[in-house]
């Protein structure tokens, strides 16, 4: 038994009581929340628009952020990594990093477009209400 209050068990033995939830539920739901939890913090996501300029080796990444020391700029890359934001890839002795823009997309389909679209409808009636 766990002692955690208000844990993502409670939340994934919901879904199981209403039907939902299987294991790749499960997972899906843990890698969205690294993303996201990734994605909140500000030094991340402007490492994340660095890499959206283009592949950068650590040492670029670092130097672009010279207010941090190496060791914190490489835990924040470690995060990104572990969110599937980053993919390091080895060239010799450099480690490159690249942007995946696939999770911010699964962020993009699952929450933003939605609500998006909703919006949108909700203009394009009220235009077309003034504008009878």
């Amino acid at each position: 038994m766990s002692s955690r209050k208000g844990s993502a068990s409670d939340d994934d033995a919901g879904r199981a009581r209403a039907g939902t939830a299987s294991a790749a539920d499960g997972a899906d739901e843990e890698a969205f929340d690294r993303v996201l939890k990734a994605l909140a913090h500000r030094t991340r996501r402007r490492i994340v628009d660095l890499l959206a300029e283009g592949p950068r080796t650590t040492g670029e990444v670092c130097a672009a952020f010279p207010e941090l020391d190496r060791c914190t700029t490489m835990q924040h890359l470690g995060v990104l990594e572990r969110a599937g934001l980053v993919v390091p890839r080895r060239v010799g002795r450099e480690r490159w990093n690249h942007l995946d823009v696939l999770p911010i997309r699964a962020v993009h389909d699952r929450w933003i477009s939605p609500y998006a679209t909703g919006a949108v409808g909700v203009l394009t009636r009220l235009a077309d209400d003034l504008g009878r």
